[in-house]
């Protein structure tokens, strides 16, 4: 994933662990498809299948927003990145919380990607401090 980085950011350890978390979003979904794909008895679909598909997403958008906070002049503008941030990140465990709660073998392995997430948080909070 090359997204034009300036050379300080691929250093950067919240980056790093965003592309971490883009990685085990995108193998835990697939994982989670092959389960989820299925009609049920009735006819109607598994909608846990939709919150798969937000995860990634919402993984691929972490980076991103990385890129426009570091590269942002005006701290309004730097602060509105932060907080799409935040809210990606918010949307991102609260899915995870939810697809744990499915019919799949997959989700065990949701706990992984929200202690991830937790790392990744802790890893904002100091990076918040240094923009």
């Amino acid at each position: 994933m090359n997204y034009n980085l300036p050379s300080h950011l691929s250093d950067l350890p919240i980056y790093r662990k965003a592309l971490d978390i883009i990685t085990l979003s995108r193998s835990i979904s697939t994982y989670l498809n092959h389960d989820l794909s299925y009609l049920n008895p009735d006819g109607s679909e598994d909608n846990n299948i939709y919150f798969s598909g937000d995860i990634v997403q919402q993984s691929t958008n972490l980076a991103p927003e990385i890129i426009n906070a570091e590269r942002e002049r005006y701290s309004d503008k730097k602060h509105k990145h932060l907080e799409s941030l935040d809210r990606l990140t918010t949307r991102l465990y609260s899915n995870c919380r939810r697809l744990e709660r499915s019919n799949s073998n997959g989700r065990d392995y949701l706990p992984i990607l929200r202690g991830e997430l937790r790392k990744f948080r802790k890893l904002q909070r100091n990076w918040m401090m240094t923009l």
